[in-house]
């Protein structure tokens, strides 16, 4: 509370048929020739040529579309796209997707505006210069990683089994479009998986060493919509109100831990995600009561806090101040076994003794864990780990 720095300098554009103003965005930075970067299902289901008509109608051409981007993502396709840019004289990038779509096109301008061609060479945070600017706008089609507003990259290592964390104000895209009409068809599991990511997010960012007050609005206002909106979506797809308040939900959430950072949850998930393949929102929706109930002793005033946000009034008032704090974990956890019921999201691990030892020892040296509320070692984890089995 005594110093903090807080940035949020990406231009957003919320609304149904939003993705119409991509090509204004474009010539603005004068961009001719943008590489266009999505993942197969969405080339698959039409998005991608959604996004590719919009960019046309304004008579900007193309120079590359790529739609080969792994489930998270990958250094070895960054490097490609790297030399995939330049080979079609590219000058900005657009990217349509989730998280491992936007965090690939964060590492592809990592390598651009810094004029190297291995990602493995910008290993290191708060390293990169501003470097040379690279248009860059993002259009998410999922409500969960806000990664369209945040200063984080995660990039897998597939031969090292390790996902390297980038951080950097240079990460920031330039503008990301929320467009209602490309999260419709998100199959209900996604649905729910994005989401308590997002819920995730908001409590980590309010709940850790270096929330602020900025972040805490962007945390609360987050929590508030997910609370109302998510079993909306969820229950009826097609909702496209709820849909477009659960997208700005992510991004809050989003610009919330962008500006503090996250947690143990996120620390024990990258390494869920890197070692046993988990998606990073099951990992999350597994994970996250378990280490609240660690986390508890140190965060009974905060969560006793959020518990505001995610209940009715008249509930809240009912519920005596020292048993607010567990309340709130309750409320999660039964909104977690309700997305469980409904979607099969999954909330339990099935991993081994063996694979909760390697994902213990890799944990400890996640960035995300320097900033829990709660010291944990790698007993802690390993114990969280079991209960969450």
């Amino acid at each position: 509370m005594f110093y903090y720095e807080f940035q949020n300098s990406t231009k957003i554009i919320s609304g149904k048929n939003s993705i119409a103003n991509i090509p204004a965005e474009l010539n603005f930075y004068d961009s001719k020739r943008p590489l266009l970067i999505s993942d197969t299902v969405l080339n698959q289901i039409g998005t991608v040529q959604k996004i590719a008509n919009s960019i046309k109608d304004g008579d900007i051409e193309i120079g590359y579309t790529f739609t080969e981007v792994p489930q998270d993502s990958d250094l070895k396709v960054i490097n490609e796209l790297c030399k995939i840019y330049k080979e079609n004289n590219c000058d900005s990038i657009v990217a349509v997707g989730g998280g491992s779509v936007i965090d690939t096109a964060k590492g592809v301008r990592m390598l651009i505006s810094q004029d190297v061609l291995d990602i493995n060479d910008l290993m290191g945070d708060e390293i990169l210069k501003y470097g040379k600017h690279i248009p860059f706008i993002v259009i998410p089609t999922t409500a969960g990683t806000g990664s369209e507003v945040t200063l984080v990259a995660v990039i897998e290592d597939k031969i090292k089994n390790v996902k390297m964390e980038f951080i950097s104000y240079f990460l920031l895209p330039d503008v990301a479009i929320l467009d209602s009409q490309l999260t419709v068809s998100l199959p209900k599991k996604a649905t729910a998986s994005t989401g308590i990511d997002a819920l995730c997010h908001a409590i980590e960012a309010y709940s850790c060493i270096q929330k602020n007050p900025m972040s805490d609005s962007y945390a609360i206002s987050a929590i508030s919509l997910i609370k109302e909106n998510l079993l909306k979506v969820v229950e009826n797809g097609k909702d496209e109100e709820a849909r477009l308040k659960m997208a700005n939900a992510s991004l809050m959430a989003g610009v919330s831990f962008s500006n503090s950072m996250v947690g143990l949850v996120h620390a024990i998930g990258h390494s869920l995600g890197a070692i046993c393949h988990i998606p990073h929102g099951d990992a999350i929706s597994i994970l996250l009561p378990h280490v609240m109930e660690y986390n508890l002793d140190v965060c009974k005033e905060n969560y006793a806090k959020l518990l505001y946000f995610f209940t009715s009034e008249d509930e809240y008032l009912k519920i005596s101040k020292e048993e607010r704090a567990e309340k709130f974990i309750e409320k999660v956890r039964e909104l977690i076994d309700d997305l469980h019921d409904k979607t099969g999201l999954p909330n339990k691990l099935e991993i081994s003794d063996e694979d909760i030892e390697k994902v213990a020892k890799t944990s400890i040296n996640d960035g995300a864990i320097i900033v829990n509320p709660k010291k944990a070692d790698y007993e802690d984890i390993v114990e969280i780990l079991r209960k969450a089995r």
